[in-house]
């Protein structure tokens, strides 16, 4: 049995933890820049506002029914993604962190202990909930596309608070009468690997409900549906398991590649004000290479102007570098990035958005080597900085260390930097914006 546990309107929840005056209103989070909205409370919902509604074409709306608009806050939603996991981990022998708001567990082999897996959801969801404040819902099914499933009927009579087949947050699949009932309850273009397009083609062939494509012939799949992928897909909703868990070290997938991008709060057009931009990408990025124990031996950089600006045409301009060998020191992709920066400047251009990627991962330790290259030039000291460096930005908080060219003079904010002008503090990663209670 697996089980898929999904935070209830994640980053709106996260706003209410330390905010218990939003129970009960309706409250919406901003994208970068506090352009659209990305995430909204039930009460936000039933408003009728949309996921990427432009947020200067609602703003009115919002002011009528006082709704709480927050900026994005991802050192928040990070730090709280990070406690929900955690706790994940202690219940279940496997875990696989699916994005920052959901995790499959495997149960494989622990009915015995856990006893009722309804009643074992359920303590799960409340533990949850009185540990870090977030609430859950709990699908469980033998296959991890009918536990997904599971939970969206869950999460769906939760929101109904109707004695639906599950009222509770909490459903398990564990009988074929119970597993029937819910594949009739979803549509096909909601399950799990059904994209628009082929949501689009099984409508027209006569598949309306999640029920009519487990009864979909497997052949009919194979041809329609991707080949061997859409085979697996029905055959995990008749309840044959063939997707496994895919754990990796601290719970999440290992990452084929690491991008790091932001849209500036402001044009910037001064090249050392991007390449502060850039370098500071380059380092969360190879942070992240770090924490998976990964190095890259290609590094993409690209600048993009205003795509709504009055000075068209709007263009990206990118350009990559192939390293002799794959690296995860942030000094040495930060002089790449440089270099690849020069190659597409264009003096007097005002710039909206940059970002890195980092691709053709491999494992440190384990990178293939140039011709003339020494076993000593993928270690040693430089290996050491980088942990040295990880360690006081973990200790004392993130940017605490950095590299030159992503710096910026003391009391003045970086020229890219992103507008939150609603940011929430910085709760539980900020000594200086930690919650205070007045005795």
């Amino acid at each position: 049995m697996f089980a898929l546990v999904d935070c209830n309107n994640f980053y709106a929840s996260c706003e209410r933890v330390f905010r218990p005056e939003l129970e009960g209103r309706p409250v919406v989070v901003l994208s970068n820049n506090d352009g659209c909205i990305i995430a909204r409370s039930n009460e936000a919902k039933a408003l009728g506002l949309k996921m990427g509604d432009p947020y200067f074409q609602v703003r009115e709306l919002l002011r009528q029914h006082d709704v709480a608009v927050c900026s994005s806050n991802y050192e928040l939603y990070g730090d709280m993604s990070r406690r929900v996991m955690w706790y994940l981990g202690q219940v279940a022998p496997e875990l696989e962190v699916y994005s920052i708001d959901e995790a499959f567990l495997n149960l494989s082999g622990m009915t015995r202990y856990l006893g009722d897996l309804t009643e074992y959801g359920a303590r799960v969801r409340a533990d949850v909930l009185q540990r870090t404040g977030i609430p859950v819902c709990v699908g469980m099914a033998p296959t991890k596309t009918l536990a997904k499933l599971a939970n969206r009927v869950a999460k769906a009579a939760s929101k109904a608070a109707t004695p639906a087949l599950s009222g509770s947050g909490v459903l398990c699949l564990d009988t074929d009468d119970k597993r029937q009932d819910a594949l009739a309850r979803v549509g096909v273009e909601d399950v799990w690997g059904v994209g628009h397009q082929y949501a689009t083609k099984l409508y027209a062939a006569g598949y309306r409900t999640a029920a009519d494509l487990a009864a979909c012939p497997l052949p009919w799949a194979r041809k329609n549906l991707g080949g061997v992928v859409g085979m697996r897909l029905v055959r995990e909703l008749q309840g044959y398991p063939c997707l496994s868990m895919e754990p990796s070290e601290g719970g999440g997938a290992v990452r084929k590649s690491i991008a790091c991008t932001r849209s500036f709060g402001k044009p910037v057009t001064a090249f050392e004000d991007v390449m502060g931009a850039v370098a500071t990408f380059v380092s969360r990025a190879a942070e992240k290479l770090r924490r998976q124990g990964s190095a890259a031996r290609v590094l993409t950089v690209f600048v993009s102007t205003n795509r709504f600006g009055n000075e068209p045409p709007p263009f990206t301009r990118s350009a990559l570098v192939t390293l002799s060998v794959a690296t995860d020191d942030t000094l040495e992709l930060a002089a790449q990035a440089r270099l690849m920066l020069g190659k597409v400047w264009r003096p007097g251009t005002l710039y909206k958005k940059a970002g890195v990627m980092l691709d053709g991962l491999e494992r440190v330790g384990e990178q293939q080597l140039g011709l003339f290259e020494q076993p000593a030039a993928v270690s040693g000291k430089r290996m050491e900085l980088m942990g040295t460096l990880d360690a006081l930005n973990r200790q004392y908080g993130k940017g605490a260390v950095m590299v030159g060219s992503a710096s910026v003079r003391k009391g003045v904010g970086a020229a890219w930097e992103m507008n939150r002008e609603q940011k929430s503090p910085a709760y539980t990663t900020s000594w200086g914006e930690l919650w205070r209670v007045w005795v």
